[in-house]
């Protein structure tokens, strides 16, 4: 098979590489196209030298092409796979760093809460750009894969309003599904089957069985809380299974930020974290653990780069989605997986507009969805919570309305535990003039901005959070990554 792919954000490298590899492991792919896109010459020069390399290793007939032409990049693509981030590490440290000054507390920041809907106003406008290019350049019919968050915002607007064949991807699902078959004490992943539904980083295991049996609630707490490490922590996330009565697929920093009730104290933060990994509650913990990668691949790029010649073992193919949808598109065989599209009826108790992530099938046919899922009351009360802050942020960025922009955060759940009005308002004003540069549908609203923020008699704190940790330098990672090899 001949066909190109095109990856915008192809300067995100380690997931580059990944999804690469990915491909190549499809047999009928070893002749395709792919076209790296990225704002950043840099960074598209070690990925094409990496990926470069891979093919040689191989010996397959792969063109691999790199661009900081978006347009060229994209012509005649068939299929278009973002993994952008708008603003980098720069906007994303203010997501962090400015709600801070006002109590809130986020371990990510790239969903929902304060620092996820102004990311979703910094990406929606850039996301609508190359949805007119995929309409305008790109092959008839051509799919675009969407991997960057926030998620929901990102899918919804391409859906809505770039008017593109659109899916939202994403591997918590199959995260949570491994650390289940570890509880269980499954010899393999492929014992367990579940089906989860919800919206992105909200999604739920609704139903789930072990070699054909059934496992409730009592038996999956009981496992949670015998098993060493993920008693530890995952503490919140087996608070909220023993009250909801499911378990949510999201890691227990990602989850202690979408709901108003673990993050809303700072006394009480470090009750419900574990401080092992930035995963699983600290504050800013995901901002911290992406410099700290962009510094050591940096730093060890010629690593990287010689790991790259050698063979491809497709046995140890990853369970990110893209490779595996586009080898049932192309081929025909079966692929089930989790997939972020408009609801439209899928999940009976959530609105048709949303963005749900839910089981569904793929072959030539395209991407069918299983209909007629009701999650749990209390599942779908905390799912409609973020979609209505999804909704009013999407309208927002869209249209250039701080009002409702503001409106978006004031209903965001955490926020909202933490924050007043005139808290919010003022930092909305706050985060939208620091990060104007890449907020083009405000420019108008910034100067008013201005003016009120030097009025603003609204106190704020000088805070780093209640459970920061400081990046740590190249040689810091590395004496870790040493005393690791030698623990084992």
């Amino acid at each position: 098979m001949s066909f190109k792919i095109a990856i915008i954000g192809a300067g995100s490298v380690g997931f580059t590489k990944k999804l690469f590899t990915d491909l190549l492991c499809v047999p009928e792919f070893r002749d395709i196209e792919v076209a790296l896109t990225d704002i950043s010459q840099h960074n598209l020069d070690m990925i094409k030298a990496i990926l470069e390399k891979i093919v040689e290793a191989n010996g397959f007939p792969v063109k691999v092409t790199a661009d900081t032409d978006r347009r060229r990049a994209l012509e005649g693509a068939k299929y278009i796979i973002s993994c952008v981030r708008v603003g980098g590490l720069e906007a994303y440290a203010d997501d962090i760093r400015i709600p801070l000054k006002y109590g809130i507390d986020q371990c990510v920041g790239d969903t929902i809460c304060a620092g996820g809907i102004l990311y979703g106003q910094r990406n929606i406008p850039v996301i609508l750009d190359f949805c007119k290019d995929i309409r305008e350049v790109a092959a008839p019919g051509a799919k675009f894969l969407n991997y960057a968050n926030p998620m929901a915002m990102n899918t919804w607007a391409a859906i809505e309003y770039g008017k593109v064949d659109t899916v939202g991807l994403c591997h918590g699902v199959q995260h949570g599904a491994e650390q289940i078959a570890e509880i269980l004490g499954a010899k393999s992943l492929s014992e367990l089957d579940y089906i989860c539904s919800g919206i992105n980083h909200q999604t739920w295991f609704i139903d789930l069985r072990l070699n054909g049996r059934k496992i409730g609630k009592e038996e999956l707490i009981a496992a949670f809380e015998a098993h060493p490490v993920f008693s530890q922590q995952e503490k919140l996330r087996i608070d909220v299974l023993k009250r909801f009565g499911v378990y949510s697929t999201e890691s227990n920093g990602h989850l202690s930020e979408y709901l108003p009730w673990y993050r809303k104290r700072p006394e009480e933060i470090a009750r419900w974290i574990d401080m092992s990994d930035w995963i699983h509650g600290e504050t800013g913990g995901y901002l911290r653990h992406s410099t700290e990668t962009r510094n050591w691949f940096e730093t060890e790029f010629p690593q990287f780069l010689a790991s790259a010649a050698k063979p491809i073992d497709p046995e140890k193919r990853s369970n990110e989605h893209a490779s595996h949808i586009l080898e049932a598109l192309e081929t025909g065989r079966v692929y089930r997986g989790h997939f972020n599209v408009r609801n439209n009826g899928v999940i009976t108790n959530l609105p048709s507009d949303a963005i749900i992530e839910s089981p569904g099938f793929v072959d030539r046919f395209g991407i069918n969805m299983v209909s007629g899922v009701t999650l749990p009351e209390a599942c779908a009360a905390t799912c409609m919570a973020s979609i209505n802050v999804q909704r009013m942020s999407v309208h927002a960025a869209v249209s250039g309305d701080i009002d409702l922009l503001k409106l978006a955060v004031l209903h965001d759940p955490l926020v909202g535990a933490v924050a007043t009005p005139e808290e919010v308002w003022q930092m909305v004003d706050e985060m939208v003039v620091a990060q104007a540069r890449w907020l083009p549908q405000y420019a108008d609203a910034v100067p008013a901005a201005k003016e009120r923020l030097a009025k603003s008699s609204v106190k704020t704190r000088d805070w780093a959070g209640a459970a920061r940790r400081n990046v740590r330098s190249i040689e810091e990672l590395r004496a870790e990554k040493s005393a690791l090899k030698k623990a084992v």
